[in-house]
C-alpha cells in the first residue's frame, strides 16, 4: 500500500506576485493534469466518510473531485500531524528506554519488539507546533 499524493511536478513554476493580485503560474492544462491525477488517486479517508461530513457543515457538492480533494487535504493533514508527533515522541525519549541490559536473550528481544505508541502529550504537542490550541476552556475543568 504505497501510494503517492497527487502533485504538481518539480519543474513547476514559482508562485510570483503581480499587479493584480498573485500569479501562480499554473496554467489550465497543469489544473486538468491535476484533476487526473486526483482521479485516479485513492486516499485513505473514504469519500463517502468526506462527503457526509461536507453534507453536515452545509457543503452539498455532486462534484466528486471536490470531495476527493477534501480527502487528500485530510489526509495531509493526519499524516502531518502524526509525523510530528512521533518526532515528539522520540525527543520525549518514551520509547522503551527503559530496560535493563543485563539479562539473557529474552529480554533483549522485549526490548526490540516493543512497538511505539503515541500518546496524547505527542499529539497535544504536534497540534501546538501547528497552532492548534487543544486546552479545554476553564468552564470544562
Amino acid at each position: 500500500m504505497n501510494q503517492q499524493t497527487p502533485g504538481p511536478s518539480s519543474s513547476t513554476p514559482v508562485a510570483r506576485p503581480t499587479a493584480s493580485g498573485l500569479n501562480t503560474g499554473y496554467t489550465g492544462d497543469d489544473l486538468l493534469e491535476f484533476f487526473k491525477t486526483l482521479d485516479e488517486f485513492t486516499p485513505v479517508i473514504p469519500d463517502s466518510l468526506t462527503a457526509h461530513f461536507l453534507s453536515q457543515v452545509g457543503l452539498n457538492t455532486s462534484d466528486p473531485r471536490i470531495v476527493r480533494l477534501v480527502s487528500l487535504a485530510a489526509q495531509k493533514f493526519v499524516t502531518d500531524v502524526v509525523s510530528d508527533a512521533m518526532v515528539h515522541h522520540t525527543m520525549r525519549g518514551s520509547h522503551g528506554s527503559g530496560s535493563s541490559s543485563s539479562g539473557g536473550g529474552s529480554s533483549n528481544k522485549k526490548t526490540k519488539d516493543k512497538q511505539k505508541v503515541l500518546q496524547i502529550e505527542d499529539i497535544q504537542a504536534a497540534l501546538t507546533d501547528m497552532g492548534i490550541d487543544t486546552r479545554k476552556p476553564l468552564y470544562y475543568l
